[in-house]
C-alpha cells in the first residue's frame, strides 16, 4: 500500500494506491496544521483508517511538504556560522548587486543572510585553475573552531572558493568541527553544489545548513510518529530520497510539493499516449506552472523570496495566487489580489472560520462558480453571507456592486495566473496553442477554461483525483538524485575520453550515495546531461547527452528556439550533471466504470451567465458523453467551472476533457 502525502498551507492531501488484488484508489483531505504540519498528517492517516498498515509496516509513505519553503519565506532559519576565505565575508551581503526594481530612486535597506559576526574567514584558498594559493594551517583551524564555539551556532556552512576544484580544505574544516565534538550541522559546499559562481553557491550552501536543523527536527518527529513505516520525501526535481537522508539535502526540498504535481502529469501524459502539457496547479495559498514537452525539465536559475536557488529544482513558476489569496483595495484606490493568503487558519471568510478579508474563494463563491453545499475537507460548510460580507466593503471602496467586485477579483487572478503561464512558454520559446492545459489543485478548475481562452488554448484536462493530484504524484515518482560538477572547457578543446571519465566518476557517486539508502544493483538508470553557453555569456543550458557533436548541435538548437538566434562564437561546456534513479513498481490507474449517466442533472445560476447553469456531481459524468458549458462539476476534493464555449467529456479514466468550440 502507497499512501502520497501533500502537505501545504491550506490542505494536507492525501492519495492511498492499494497495488492488490487490483489497483485502487483513495483519497482524503484534512486541514493543514502550518504550526505542527505532522499533526494533520497523523490526523489524516487515522480518519483514512490505517493504523493498522502504520503499526505493522505494511504501509509504505511518500511525503511533499512545504516545510522548507515556508522556513525561508518566514525567515525561521537556524542560526547558521557562515566560512569563507580570507577577504570574503561579506560576499552573501554584497550578493550580484541586482536592483530589486530598475527604476526606484531609493529602496529600503535590506538586512544580509547572514549577520556580520557570524561570518568567519579562514585561509585553504585555490585558484581558478585548481592550484593552493593559501594553505590552512593547523593554527587557523584551531582559532576557527575556537570562533565557532564562542558564537554558539546551530549550524555551520563552509564556502571556500573553488572548492568544486578541490575539496580538501573544506574537509578539513567540516573534520575539526565534527572532531570538535560540536554537535552542529555542518553544511560544505563542495557537497551541497560543487560549481561555479561564488555568490550562489554560497546561498545554497547557507541555505542548506540554515535549513537542516529545521528539516531534520520536523522529519524526527513524523518518523518517531510513524514508527517503522518506510518513509520517502519528495524532492524538488521530481524524485524521492530516504527521509533518513533528506535533512542532509533540506535545500533540494524547497519545491518538494510542487514537483509531485508535474510528476503527476508526466505519469498521466504516459498513460493517455500525449507529451504536450502545461500544468496549472492551484491550490488555497499558491499557483504552480510548468511546461511538460516530453519530459520533465529542470532548471538552476531558480528562486525563493530573495535567494537564487542553483541546487536542480523542476522549471516552475511559482506565485502569490490561490484560492486563499486576499483582495484589498491599495492606496490608488486600484483592486489588487495576492500574494498574502488566508491559509488554513482562518482562511477565506467563506469558511466561516474567523476570516473577515476577502479571497478568491469568497468571490467564486458570491459568483455561483463554487457552490455552498461543496462538501470540503475537515467537515467544513462554505458560508455565502460571510464570502458577501467579506467583498462588500471593497465593492463601496471602488464603486461596484458586490457580484461586479468579486468579477474584478477573479479576472485580477486569473490575470497573474496568465502572466506566468507565459513567462514558462511564450517567453521560451513555446506556442500555448500546441499545448493542452493540464488543472488540478483545489481550486484550479473553477479557473481552467478562462485561463485556457487567455493563452488561446483549445484544449484542457482535469485529471481524475485534480483535488489532490500532487500526493498522487508523490506516489508515482521515482526515488533518485543528481549529482553535479563544474569542468568551465571550451568544447573545441575537450578530450573526450577523459570528459567521459568525469561522468563514470560522477556516477560511481550517485551510486555510493544511493546504496545507502537501500538501492543498488542493475535496476539503477543513469541519465547524463550538460550545460553550454556560448563563450562571454553568464548564463546556460541544459542538454541531454549524446555524443560532443551532438549535444552542441543540440545546444544551438534550443538556443535557437529559446532566444531567436544563434552564431558563431565558441561554444563552452560549463558542468556536467548526472541523475541515477530507480523506477518504482509501475502500475496504471483503474478506468471509469461509471455507466447510468447524468441523471441527476440539476441548475443554478451563475452571475455574467444569462440562463441557467447546468449542475451535477462528477461521479455522474459517463465515459464518453459530452456536457455541454456552463456547467459546474462539483467532486469531493475540488469544483470545476465549464465556461461557455467549451464542452467536457469523461474519458476512459475518469479525467474531465474540455475542448473548446470553434
Amino acid at each position: 500500500m502507497l499512501l502520497g502525502i501533500d502537505a501545504g498551507g491550506t490542505f494536507t492531501d492525501f492519495v492511498l494506491v492499494q497495488l492488490e488484488p487490483a489497483v485502487s484508489v483513495r483519497v482524503h483531505k484534512t486541514l493543514s496544521t502550518p504550526e505542527a504540519p505532522e499533526q494533520a498528517i497523523l490526523q489524516g492517516i487515522a480518519a483514512m483508517g490505517l493504523e493498522s498498515q502504520l503499526s505493522d509496516g505494511s504501509l509504505q509513505i511518500v511525503h511533499g511538504s512545504t516545510v522548507a519553503t515556508n522556513a525561508v519565506l518566514e525567515g525561521r532559519l537556524a542560526r547558521t556560522v557562515f566560512i569563507t576565505n580570507y577577504g570574503f565575508a561579506d560576499l552573501l551581503t554584497l550578493a550580484r548587486q541586482t536592483r530589486p526594481q530598475l527604476y526606484a530612486l531609493e529602496t529600503p535597506k535590506i538586512p544580509p543572510p547572514v549577520a556580520a559576526e557570524l561570518c568567519l574567514e579562514t585561509g585553504g584558498r585555490v585558484a581558478a585553475d585548481g592550484s593552493v594559493v593559501t594553505s590552512l594551517s593547523a593554527t587557523e583551524l584551531k582559532a576557527l573552531v575556537k570562533e565557532i564555539r564562542t558564537l554558539k551556532p546551530e549550524a555551520v556552512a563552509i564556502n571556500l572558493l573553488f572548492s568544486f576544484l578541490d575539496d580538501s580544505f573544506e574537509r578539513a574544516i567540516e573534520a575539526a568541527v565534527h572532531d570538535a565534538g560540536m554537535n552542529l550541522f555542518v553544511s560544505r559546499s563542495s557537497k551541497v553544489l560543487p560549481e561555479y559562481k561564488e555568490y550562489e553557491r554560497g546561498i545554497a550552501t547557507w541555505l542548506n545548513a540554515a535549513l537542516g536543523p529545521v528539516i531534520s527536527s520536523y522529519l524526527n518527529k513524523l518518523r518517531q510518529q510513524l514508527g517503522a513505516t518506510q518513509l520517502q520525501v519528495m524532492q524538488s526535481t521530481g524524485e524521492t530520497m530516504s527521509a533518513s537522508m533528506a535533512a542532509e539535502s533540506a535545500i533540494n526540498l524547497l519545491l518538494s510539493g510542487p514537483a509531485g504535481g508535474l510528476t503527476a502529469i508526466a505519469y498521466l501524459a504516459q498513460q493517455l499516449g500525449k507529451s504536450k502539457f502545461i500544468s496549472f496547479d492551484m491550490g488555497g495559498t499558491s499557483t504552480d506552472v510548468a511546461l511538460l514537452d516530453g519530459k520533465i525539465r529542470t532548471s538552476n536559475e531558480s528562486s525563493i523570496s530573495r535567494y537564487p536557488i542553483a541546487v536542480p529544482m523542476v522549471d516552475m513558476e511559482t506565485i502569490g495566487a490561490g484560492g486563499g489569496s486576499i483582495a484589498y483595495v491599495d492606496l490608488g484606490g486600484m483592486l489588487q489580489v495576492g500574494p498574502r493568503s488566508a491559509g488554513a487558519d482562518p482562511g477565506p471568510a467563506c469558511y466561516d472560520r474567523g476570516g473577515t478579508q476577502a479571497t478568491v474563494s469568497d468571490a467564486n463563491l458570491v459568483l455561483g462558480r463554487l457552490q455552498s453545499e461543496t462538501a470540503l475537507a475537515g467537515n467544513l460548510t462554505l458560508n455565502s453571507d460571510k464570502a458577501r460580507g467579506s467583498i462588500e466593503p471593497l465593492a463601496k471602496q471602488i464603486g461596484l456592486s458586490i457580484e461586479e467586485t468579486a468579477m474584478g477579483i477573479i479576472d485580477i487572478a486569473n490575470e497573474h495566473m496568465a502572466k506566468a503561464i507565459r513567462l514558462i512558454s511564450v517567453n521560451k520559446g513555446y506556442d500555448p496553442k500546441d499545448f493542452s492545459l493540464a488543472s488540478f489543485g483545489g481550486a484550479g478548475g473553477l479557473h481552467v477554461c478562462a485561463l485556457a481562452d487567455a493563452m488561446g488554448m483549445h484544449s484542457a484536462i482535469v485529471p481524475i483525483h485534480g483535488g489532490v493530484l500532487s500526493a498522487l504524484g508523490m506516489v508515482v515518482a521515482d526515488q533518485g538524485r543528481q549529482f553535479s560538477k563544474t569542468l568551465n572547457h571550451k568544447t573545441e578543446s575537450i578530450d573526450e575520453a577523459a570528459l567521459d571519465q568525469h561522468f563514470v566518476d560522477l556516477e560511481q557517486q550517485g551510486v555510493v550515495q544511493l546504496s545507502l539508502e537501500g538501492l543498488e544493483g542493475p535496476g539503477l538508470r543513469v541519465k547524463r546531461s550538460a550545460d553550454f553557453r556560448y563563450a562571454g555569456q553568464s548564463y546556460t543550458l541544459n542538454i541531454d547527452w549524446q555524443s560532443l557533436p551532438q549535444s552542441i548541435e543540440a545546444f544551438q538548437q534550443l538556443h535557437q528556439q529559446r532566444y531567436g538566434y544563434r552564431h558563431g562564437s565558441a561554444v563552452e561546456l560549463l558542468t556536467i550533471r548526472v541523475d541515477v534513479s530507480t523506477q518504482n513498481p509501475s502500475f496504471n490507474l483503474p478506468q471509469s466504470i461509471s455507466t447510468h449517466g447524468c441523471n441527476n442533472i440539476q441548475h443554478t445560476k451563475v452571475y455574467g451567465e444569462a440562463g441557467q447553469t447546468i449542475l451535477l456531481v462528477r461521479a455522474d459524468l459517463r465515459v464518453g458523453e459530452a456536457v455541454q458549458g456552463p456547467a459546474i462539476i462539483t467532486e469531493y476534493s475540488a469544483t470545476t467551472f465549464v465556461a461557455r464555449d467549451w464542452v467536457v467529456n469523461v474519458d476512459k479514466l475518469g479525467n474531465l476533457v474540455l475542448n473548446k468550440q470553434q
